[in-house]
């Protein structure tokens, strides 16, 4: 039989609380500046800036199917998107014809050069101009080892796939 688990403290749960409602409070005011400054969604700026991180400007659709917590056909949806506006093009690998290389254009780099700033002044307007320095790196510490422990066990959707064998 399975002992039952105790309650979260109310400590614990005061942090859980805390957690969920920025979350809620947050999300929506970035989704609407996003919208308004380049037409684009939250896992469509996400898809964005991985690429436009990326020095060669270019990931395979699995690479980024595993770096962003979305549905695999929900991001193949998105980048058919990005890729009807001219933001993204899609081609075959030329290593392997089973994937899918996602590249970001020049129209792509220009959204997001358009979206940042604005998404920029969001972010540290509602999320981080009420903390100092030191509450910025551990709430990053704090996120980034629950984040660790989240993607040990993640959803079907967050999870790396498992690439055959060549």
């Amino acid at each position: 039989m399975v002992e039952p688990q105790p309650g979260l403290s109310p400590t614990e749960l005061a942090a859980y609380f805390a957690f969920t409602e920025v979350s809620a409070l947050l999300r929506p005011a970035v989704e609407q500046q996003l919208r308004d400054a380049g037409g684009l969604s939250y896992v469509q700026f996400q898809l964005l800036a991985r690429l436009g991180d990326d020095p060669t400007g270019s990931r395979s659709m699995t690479d980024l199917a595993d770096g962003v917590v979305y549905s695999r056909s929900g991001l193949t949806y998105q980048a058919q998107l990005l890729d009807k506006r001219g933001l993204v093009t899609r081609s075959t690998s030329p290593e392997d014809e089973r994937r899918v290389v996602v590249t970001i254009t020049e129209a792509g780099r220009a959204v997001l050069a358009t979206v940042f700033p604005g998404h920029v002044a969001v972010v540290r307007g509602l999320l981080f101009e009420s903390l100092t320095t030191d509450e910025v790196d551990s709430l990053a510490a704090v996120l980034g080892k629950v984040g660790d422990r989240l993607r040990a066990a993640p959803p079907r959707s967050a999870s790396p796939r498992r690439r055959k064998a060549t």
